[in-house]
């Protein structure tokens, strides 16, 4: 397996990301933030070039923030949506051009309130526990949220990939787009982890 290199990410916020794990480990899901290896691999479809419209999926500490911000350098629209107030707290005083928001499930509504259409690229942090077994799906959501040709990248942890949520999570997202792609594994991160790519968003009733 390869692996992708970058520099170091500082001011990780650490100490609150294990608070906030100690306090709800089921969806924070690991008491470390991703390393600056993970969000190059998963932040990859930003565009270089126009306005886009990025969103964040539960951002915690902003391990992916800071590397989104550096791509669009100022351009397009950055959309936050983290549920957690503390950790919403926290992006908000460390990267005041992020738009912080709340509730992933009203994406649509949370872009349509801004008059930004659909998303260009829609990165995802969120737990596996984050998208629910039963009811609306959320990956029909994030689907829909996207422009037919925009990317959804979500990271997952190496050792739970073979578990009943992260297959059924691979499935829906087959059922919500017309490509997905596992990557290979990013050992630098602690732990190891991967990211799945979907591109293509199904038409929808």
């Amino acid at each position: 397996m390869t692996t992708v290199t970058a520099p170091p990410a500082t001011g990780s916020g650490a100490g609150t990301f294990l608070r906030e794990f100690l306090r709800d480990p089921v969806r924070t899901a690991s008491c470390l933030p991703s390393s600056r290896t993970l969000a190059a691999v998963a932040t990859a479809p930003v565009p270089e070039t126009g306005d886009p419209v990025v969103v964040e999926l539960g951002p915690g500490t902003g391990a992916f923030t800071g590397v989104i911000a550096e791509r669009l350098g100022g351009r397009g629209h950055h959309l936050a949506v983290e549920l957690n107030p503390t950790l919403a707290g926290l992006l908000e005083r460390r990267h005041p051009g992020v738009d912080v928001v709340g509730d992933a499930a009203a994406l649509p509504a949370l872009l349509a309130e801004r008059g930004l259409g659909a998303a260009d690229v829609v990165v995802s942090g969120l737990p596996w526990a984050a998208y629910p077994q039963h009811g609306p799906r959320l990956t029909d959501v994030i689907a829909g949220a996207l422009h037919a040709d925009g990317a959804l990248t979500q990271f997952g942890y190496t050792a739970t990939r073979s578990l009943p949520p992260a297959r059924r999570l691979r499935a829906r997202l087959a059922d919500a787009f017309e490509e997905v792609v596992v990557g290979r594994g990013v050992l630098a991160n602690i732990p190891p982890a991967f990211v799945i790519t979907a591109r293509r968003p199904r038409p929808r009733p």
